[in-house]
């Protein structure tokens, strides 16, 4: 069971990379329906993905791996969640921007947005996927026992 939690939780997060790099590719190309359509979608796949992450993460911490005590005196992990959940909050930032499309996309039509705002979205994006990168240093560090 504890195999079958671990893999689902690094999928989760695999899922979560994949979906912010693929929006980072579309913020890159002009905003056409298609596109619009796109990036909604894949910010619901990253939202599903992040509260995967954060369910299968906290069973694993509760119930399947070495007790949330040792966690919980980890800094390496303690890191780690807290990057977590400031990727988690800055990506409200895009998914509401993307939330106000949706009236133009059930229209059919592309939504029109000042491309300084676009900027904007793809600069928080790049520094979504940047902390995804952190998580993954501090995980490596917490599987190496450092920083406990």
């Amino acid at each position: 069971m504890t195999v079958t939690f671990a893999f689902l939780h690094h999928l989760a997060f695999v899922a979560i990379f994949v979906a912010l790099s693929i929006e980072m590719i579309l913020l890159r190309q002009p905003l056409t329906l298609e596109n619009a359509r796109r990036l909604q979608l894949y910010d619901g796949v990253y939202g599903v993905a992040a509260g995967a992450v954060l369910i299968v993460g906290s069973l694993r911490v509760y119930y399947f791996e070495k007790g949330w005590h040792y966690y919980l005196a980890n800094h390496s992990f303690l890191t780690k969640i807290g990057i977590f959940l400031i990727v988690g909050l800055v990506s409200i930032i895009p998914t509401m921007e993307f939330l106000r499309w949706r009236k133009d996309t059930k229209a059919g039509n592309a939504p029109t947005v000042d491309p300084a705002k676009i900027a904007r979205i793809r600069k928080i994006v790049h520094w979504e996927l940047v902390g995804l990168m952190l998580m993954l240093f501090f995980a490596a560090w917490m599987a190496r026992g450092a920083f406990r």
